[in-house]
């Protein structure tokens, strides 16, 4: 090749080169493979992944390079200036099918009985470059499986040694949990220690083998690919919005895959977005219209909607204005959030929230979308999380933050409890909830920032949600600004921006405030009332001494418990809608699963109700219909008292739950028996738990001015000392709120 460009007229970063006559241009330093995808010519390929490291040990993309004695394969074959590739040749066709009968030689012949029949990319491409006949008559060999958890199928003699699974889960997740034991034709993939995989994560092994060796143990021999239909949605357990398909068959939705989104999830997807559709099918679901009766058995018939829609009616029409609150869950759809604003309205009250389990309201904050799209965060050079169990909390969002790392980004943590993360850290102040506002003025943190070109300050629940949320806002907004860094306050709920910003908001009293001060009457939204508040006890009672009209996906325990009429409506996943997610991106949600029952889309259950009260308004006839009349609503929104902080005893720190951040999850058979649900419990610094007399292990009662809980104890000492550490979302945790506790030996 000549020392001259081919063609001059490129920048002098990029070559010109020439695959299967056709000339293009391609990046200095990028691969055949790369050019070839970016021109739509097809090279066969295992091992590679435009995700992950390049590995080259499938060999299946070997090319016919001018001038190279030897097929090269085009995956690990840098570009250079006036090369010529063919992939159609006969050198590389014949060494293309040499590879296939290769990697077939030890493959099952289980194609009926596979999982991934009818998707499988070893399956397609040996249609086109296997023999119809093996050469091969030795035995086959056959690899033990592996028990990887109650997400992951294992049949690894299937597997074709590609590596893509160790690759992810080193480089993407960064849990190292998979690798490669012996060697040659004794080569195996597994976890080593036999331990089920922990990464919250793991579901996309299933979406990067090529082959059915690692299957959706949840979707496992309920369908195939062909029958299913796919449908756009969302995932709505934390407020990312990753982009999905849900797969339905004659209504139900069997399991959800990756939508590829390069600005919101890119291909991935999170456990609890890809299992959470099992807690759709739960027993409890609410699937007729129910009624409170004395007369009835349990004190609940099954009634008429329009039965239904008048005591509802009458009950909203009987306390209006002032004597009304009305609460809703923040993953509440857009067209949901925005009707509701607009019967509160015309009820004339004022008592309007989404923000249900936040403590302290004190300086009226919302949600409000990131200073830095969540895509460009990958780019940062110093990232702060405050506050946040992130891994947990958004475990799209915690990737990005890896990604950031691994390009040299230093990132600080200041939080209570020494948490996890798949990443190092370069500076971390393990603080009381009470002194992370302080922490933030540390000349620490400020001398990581100084030379800081892309800062970020990442803002989570344990932040927003607890008695000091309104100390620890301020201090982050004055930090960020300080030290020209993005401000990136996660919304508490999925579609927290989207209520926001459709008045879902007060203009009297907060979700605090409304429940502390009873109402005569609540509409409750989407919300399971035992497990969703900030202070389950204030609410229960509150709740339970009013009259209460509930839309709910759930006929649980707690909403027959507070509840008067039961209205059932519909999940996301079975209902057209738009959530914004936290960079304040509306994104469209497409209807897949049938709705149970007699339970309806919750926008036609409002329509249907402000035609029972003669609301005006709610004239729409569609789903369209509706989209054209919303608008952003202005809320001066009312701040409340601060949260009561005082007491004596240990600081609660309160985290959520990976996997019971909401009803549905919580009813995800899956999920709960996931290795990261680790069941209610309290973690105590080892002085502290010295101090209260409890061992590791013990059952301990916990106090406050809330309620009572008696846990199980893990000394832990990642714990900050005059801390206690516990999981929201579990029953037994649910009676305390944050603020001190006292704790002793049960």
């Amino acid at each position: 090749m000549s020392a001259q460009p081919v063609n001059p007229n490129l920048p002098p970063d990029q070559v010109t080169i020439f695959i299967d006559g056709v000339e293009m241009a391609a990046p200095k330093g990028s691969m055949i493979i790369q050019a070839a995808d970016k021109a739509g010519i097809p090279i066969p390929r295992f091992c590679y992944h435009d995700k992950l490291a390049i590995a080259a040990n499938c060999r299946m993309c070997l090319v016919d390079v001018e001038k190279m004695g030897k097929p090269a394969p085009a995956c690990a074959t840098p570009v250079m200036d006036g090369m010529k590739v063919s992939t159609r040749s006969e050198k590389a066709l014949k060494s293309q099918r040499n590879v296939m009968e290769f990697l077939l030689i030890n493959h099952p012949l289980d194609c009926p009985i596979c999982d991934q029949g009818g998707e499988c990319e070893l399956q397609d491409l040996s249609l086109g470059y296997g023999r119809s006949v093996s050469r091969f008559s030795e035995r086959k060999r056959v690899v033990a499986d592996e028990d990887m958890g109650p997400l992951v199928a294992t049949d690894m003699t299937r597997c074709i040694h590609c590596t893509r699974c160790i690759r992810f889960t080193a480089e993407i997740a960064g849990t190292y949990e998979l690798g490669g034991m012996q060697r040659g034709e004794s080569l195996q993939i597994g976890t080593y220690d036999g331990k089920p995989l922990t990464t919250e994560l793991s579901g996309n092994v299933i979406d990067v083998c090529p082959v059915g060796a690692l299957t959706n143990k949840v979707f496992r021999f309920r369908a195939r690919p062909w029958e299913l239909i796919a449908k756009e949605s969302l995932g709505y357990h934390d407020a990312l919005g990753s982009n999905l398909f849900l797969h339905a068959r004659r209504g139900d939705v069997l399991r959800a895959v990756p939508r590829d989104n390069e600005a919101v999830n890119e291909c991935w997807l999170s456990d609890r977005d890809r299992y959470s559709h099992q807690g759709l099918h739960a027993e409890d679901r609410a699937v007729k219209p129910l009624v409170k009766d004395g007369d009835a058995e349990g004190g609940w018939r099954e009634a008429s909607w329009e039965e239904a829609l008048a005591k509802a009616a009458r009950i909203l029409r009987d306390n209006g204005a002032d004597d009304l609150g009305i609460l809703v869950h923040p993953a509440t759809s857009n067209e949901e959030g925005a009707l509701l604003a607009r019967m509160a309205e015309a009820l004339g009250t004022g008592n309007l929230d989404h923000r249900i389990a936040q403590h302290d309201l004190s300086d009226g904050a919302s949600a409000e979308a990131f200073g830095m799209p969540v895509a460009e965060i990958e780019q940062a050079d110093v990232i702060l999380i405050v506050g946040s169990q992130l891994r947990f909390e958004v475990p799209l969002l915690h990737q990005r933050v890896r990604k950031a790392w691994t390009r040299g980004a230093k990132v600080h943590v200041v939080n209570p409890v020494d948490f996890d993360f798949a990443f190092d850290i370069a500076g971390k102040q393990i603080v009381a909830p009470s002194r992370i506002a302080d922490a933030l003025a540390s000349a620490e943190l400020a001398e990581a920032f100084k030379s800081a070109t892309r800062g970020v300050v990442i803002v989570g629940a344990i932040g927003e949600n607890g008695a000091h949320a309104s100390a620890i806002r301020k201090a982050a907004a004055q930090f960020a600004s300080a030290n020209n860094a993005a401000l990136c306050r996660i919304p508490q709920g999925a579609n927290a921006v989207g209520l926001s910003r459709h008045g879902v908001l007060p203009a009297s009293r907060d979700a605090g405030a409304m429940l502390a001060q009873p109402r005569g009457a609540y509409v409750v939204y989407g919300i399971e009332p035992g497990l969703d508040f900030a202070d389950q006890a204030v609410a229960l009672k509150a709740l339970g001494a009013a009259q209460v009209v509930a839309f709910s996906q759930f006929a649980c325990r707690s909403t027959r418990a507070v509840a008067d009429v039961i209205l059932p409506i519909g999940a996301l996943p079975e209902i057209d809608a738009t959530l914004t997610n936290l960079d304040g991106r509306e994104q469209f949600a497409v209807a897949a699963g049938k709705l149970p029952g007699e339970a309806r889309a919750g926008w036609r259950v409002l329509r249907a109700l402000a035609g029972e009260l003669g609301i005006p308004g709610f004239d729409f006839t569609d789903f369209a219909g509706l989209r054209e009349g919303l608008a952003p609503r202005e809320v001066a929104v009312a701040a409340s008292a601060a949260a009561d902080a005082t007491g004596e005893g240990l600081e609660l720190a309160v985290s959520e739950a990976i996997y019971r951040v909401d009803a549905v999850t919580r009813r995800a058979a899956a999920l709960q028996a996931h290795p990261l649900t680790v069941g209610p419990r309290v973690g105590l610094h080892p002085s502290d738990a010295a101090a209260a007399g409890v061992a590791d292990g013990a059952m301990a009662k916990l106090s406050n001015a809330a309620g009572t809980a008696t846990l199980q104890v893990a000394i832990d000492d990642r714990v900050a000392a005059g801390s206690a550490w516990i999981e929201r979302g579990y029953g037994a945790t649910a009676a305390l709120a944050a603020g001190k506790i006292k704790v002793v030996a049960a």
